[in-house]
């Protein structure tokens, strides 16, 4: 059930709102919930309301027996080094979170059902609910796969009072927003909305899931400065471990610490930063376009690979990734004049090589033949545990394309030679 909330408590006097006065920049974060659980139950409606966990290997995919039954993959009898993706709500409620070991995660829930992860699908209803969302609000700042703010300043209506609520208008385009989203994909989503980025990123994570919080500065003390410092998007482990040194715990204490020891202890911009976070004040706009600064592909094997037995594979999986990677690159209009690896060995030793060309390049052969000139750079003495390729130095397709452009030279030669791998 979507849930609104707004404070009626009074506002602190260092606060320069309150709930008579409208502000002037309405600005929501949106979040999908449980976004890749959501989209794979989607496909499995049957796992509503059980423990699910992705991450998964495409072995672990269900299947359908010949009298219709369905079977899937447990944790229990999970193996390798793989991470959780993502969980859906009731597995987080046995304590499995995304980024966790999957080994982990079987410890601690292993009867959940553990699916493989599905990136086509996830960013197909990445880009429906975006085009839903801009169907109303169309200034938009795209933050990932599953998020984006939307400035709601000069949407129509939002500033109208709607009875007795001054709030009214913008509740009223907020669950606009979110019954589109629900009807372009099936799925549910939280927002908050506020009068700037900081705050309805915190605000967004308070009601989930489906939740819609409106919130304004007037209702800091009560819905914000109770809450732990770490729900601050911008306040990382590390500086929360410092703060707990200094006996701040909660946003409210960090508000209302002295900003000069803060300066003193985490240096003039980051210390000021704090300060002004607690007091939930941020300025910065809603961007509605950036330009990559480049386009990856990698992978994590389920087991370390030796370069010169598992060279097929290897090769194999090479070849994927540039074919996947130059997909993205002709879906989202770009070539790019350097390519890049990125190997992870045993013991977690991280090499990259990069080469840049006088035109850009493109396609899967292009960026194949300019990793294998990378790879020749590359001494393998131990075995792989990742493999990563990179299109840098982004640029329109035609923009360095002429006739007489030089193709990326074969990786052949004496020196080609040696290399154990591909």
């Amino acid at each position: 059930m979507t849930s609104d909330h707004s404070s009626d408590h009074p506002a602190d006097p260092t606060l320069s709102h309150t709930l008579s006065h409208t502000p002037r920049r309405w600005i929501a974060h949106l979040d999908m919930d449980a976004f890749y659980a959501s989209v794979e139950l989607l496909r499995y409606p049957q796992l509503k309301g059980q423990p699910v966990v992705i991450g998964g290997r495409r072995a672990d995919a269900p299947r359908q027996d010949e009298s219709g039954q369905w079977h899937y993959a447990r944790l229990r009898d999970y193996t390798g080094r793989g991470v959780v993706t993502t969980s859906t709500y009731e597995a987080r409620a046995l304590g499995v979170f995304s980024a966790m070991g999957t080994m982990k995660a079987a410890l601690l829930a292993p009867d959940a059902i553990l699916l493989p992860a599905d990136f086509d699908a996830y960013r197909r209803y990445s880009r429906l609910f975006k085009a839903a969302v801009a169907e109303v609000a169309p200034v938009i700042e795209d933050r990932g796969i599953d998020e984006i703010y939307i400035d709601l300043t000069d949407v129509p209506g939002v500033h109208d009072a709607v009875g007795h609520d001054p709030l009214g208008g913008v509740r009223a385009v907020a669950r606009e927003i979110k019954n589109s989203v629900t009807r372009a994909t099936g799925l549910s989503c939280s927002i908050g909305v506020t009068p700037n980025k900081l705050l309805s990123k915190i605000a967004s994570e308070l009601e989930k899931p489906d939740g819609l919080t409106v919130l304004t500065e007037a209702d800091i003390p009560a819905r914000i400065w109770p809450l732990g410092v770490r729900k601050v998007n911008g306040i990382g482990p590390k500086a929360a471990a410092k703060l707990g040194e200094m006996g701040i715990e909660s946003v409210g204490e960090l508000a209302a610490f002295e900003p000069r020891l803060l300066i003193e202890r985490f240096g003039k911009s980051y210390g000021a930063w704090l300060h002004a976070a607690a007091l939930g004040r941020d300025s910065r706009p809603v961007v509605t376009h950036s330009e990559p600064v480049s386009i990856s592909r990698e992978t994590t094997f389920e087991r370390d690979l030796h370069a010169v037995r598992d060279r097929a594979m290897l090769g194999r999986i090479l070849d994927e990734l540039c074919e996947r990677l130059a997909a993205d690159l002709a879906r989202k209009g770009y070539a790019g004049k350097t390519v890049g690896i990125k190997l992870r060995f045993e013991g977690f030793h991280t090499v990259t090589r990069d080469q840049t060309f006088p035109t850009p390049v493109q396609t899967a052969a292009e960026i194949r033949r300019a990793a294998g000139l990378c790879l020749k750079r590359v001494d393998f003495d131990k075995r792989l545990r990742l493999l990563g390729v990179r299109v840098g130095h982004l640029v329109a397709p035609g923009e360095a394309r002429t006739a007489t452009a030089k193709p990326v030279p074969e990786a052949t030669g004496p020196a080609a030679e040696n290399l154990p791998l591909f």
